[in-house]
């Protein structure tokens, strides 16, 4: 060593700095890779937490919740670009090290972050959290991303459209390949309808409110918050700029709630569907969590109708029951199964079945869920879905009305279920929901209905209306 080099001062080591924003949306990624959580019910304790320490304030929640939302729609995107800048299959890349990667192809591709800070700050994450030896590599690959921007990136890794639709569409609009396979099926039509709906898929859905009908009204929330109309339902507010739900008064004391105007639709037409005789019982008979239970308790309550709100897992019947609390008309939650049900046949004026499905009707709000799910998982679904359905059709008299719901497109859950079940059991028919939504377009050819993010601004809601007639 020269004398020179022996004169030249080492460097100090420098600890790296913990930014509360980033280190918050790495544990939120891990909680939903390795616990299987969803990020709508991770994030909220973790800002809430942060605010209460003194760590954030709104913006930083903001920024928060943009890395953590964005990283988890555009997961499918951004592992094809870090694939592409890594040397190794990206299965054998550790998740903590994929989730800080991902962070910063997010900042990187699909934020107005600086490059510089952009990159900077995911390295110094990765010295916290992985150490580092692996933050070089963090580096390196980020370094690779940053030459190009998000167009760019994608021409260079998703397949050419006329070579391969399905997988093209997959990578560009970070979606599983069946996953498109399966709402294309369901949508039908030409390219620019798949996309449009893809793109949906990856926008931040609105916040939106439900007043529930003589519990609170709508002139009461927009006078507590800024606020935009509802699109198609009466009762329904949409939140102008995000903002907490849960400071507004009707809303904490159970008046009103957040609820997606699809599933406010559904609960409606169900409500409004014509009948003969008595319209006096009605069940809802999946009501965990409890906001179309608590839409169809008030509805009921106008016309001194008794609601039955049945869940069967103990802990959701308790969340419809907190959902319930207040309601001014006759009401019971129970713990029960709908597939073999306590109550008798033939008891029931109106029934709702808002049947468990694979949730892919709701990939804005839920965008961890299009990774999570697997196609062999509707075979799961399929024999209780048959089940609620056909105990449904038992349970409502004759010239009652069943609405059978899920928040899925996907045909397998949606007409092959109705159909099968109408042609086992007998004595039913379909009628036409469209005109119980009245000024909602794109209906499609009836009788059932079938609602999109693309062209009405909702959660993918299915329903099917079925009258019993013997």
């Amino acid at each position: 060593m020269s004398e020179q080099a022996r004169r030249r001062p080492h460097k100090p080591y420098r600890r790296p700095q913990k930014d509360p924003v980033r280190m918050l949306a790495f544990e939120a990624l891990r909680a939903v890779d390795e616990r299987d959580a969803y990020a709508n019910l991770v994030l909220p304790p973790l800002l809430r937490k942060a605010r209460e320490k003194g760590d954030f304030d709104g913006r930083d929640a903001a920024l928060a919740t943009e890395l953590v939302y964005g990283t988890l729609r555009r997961q499918g995107t951004y592992d094809a670009i870090i694939s592409a800048c890594i040397d190794r299959p990206l299965r054998e890349v550790d998740p903590p090290v994929l989730d800080v990667l991902s962070l910063g192809a997010h900042q990187l591709l699909g934020t107005r972050i600086p490059t510089h800070a952009a990159v900077s700050a995911s390295v110094e994450l990765a010295r916290v959290v992985l150490g580092d030896g692996r933050a070089k590599f963090v580096n390196a690959v980020l370094r690779k991303i940053s030459q190009q921007d998000l167009d760019a990136w994608v021409a260079q890794v998703a397949p050419p459209y006329d070579d391969d639709a399905e997988d093209h569409l997959a990578v560009v609009h970070s979606h599983p390949r069946w996953v498109v396979s399966a709402l294309w099926d369901s949508l039908g039509g030409g390219r620019a309808g798949i996309e449009d709906l893809l793109e949906a898929d990856n926008e931040r859905p609105e916040v939106t409110l439900v007043a529930r009908p003589g519990r609170s009204t709508t002139e009461e929330l927009a006078a507590a918050t800024e606020t935009l109309p509802g699109r198609w339902s009466p009762y329904a507010l949409r939140m102008a700029e995000g903002g907490e739900p849960g400071a507004i008064e009707a809303v904490k004391e159970g008046r009103a709630g957040v609820q997606d105007e699809g599933s406010q639709l559904v609960a409606i037409a169900l409500a409004n569907a014509p009948l003969e005789g008595s319209d006096a019982r009605w069940l809802d008979g999946c009501a965990g969590p409890g906001g179309k239970a608590a839409l169809l308790g008030a509805l009921a309550a106008e016309r001194g109708a008794f609601l039955l709100a049945s869940e069967k897992q103990q802990h959701r019947a308790r969340l419809v029951e907190r959902a319930l609390a207040g309601n001014p008309g006759p009401y019971q939650v129970i713990t029960a199964d709908g597939t073999r049900p306590p109550w008798r046949p033939g008891s029931f004026d109106r029934i709702l079945m808002d049947v468990p499905c694979s949730g892919l009707g709701a990939l804005r709000r839920r965008p961890e869920a299009r990774w999570r799910r697997r196609p062999e998982d509707l075979d799961g679904f399929a024999p209780l879905q048959r089940a609620l359905l056909t105990e449904a059709l038992s349970a409502v008299r004759v010239g009652g009305v069943v609405g059978y719901a899920t928040c899925s497109p996907h045909l397998a859950e949606t007409r092959v279920v109705v159909d099968d079940v109408l042609k086992k059991v007998g004595g039913a028919e379909l009628i036409d929901a469209r005109p119980l939504l009245p000024g909602v377009p794109a209906l499609g050819d009836g009788p059932d209905v079938q609602l999109w993010p693309h062209l009405h601004g909702t959660d993918a809601m299915y329903l099917a209306l079925l009258r019993r007639t013997a």
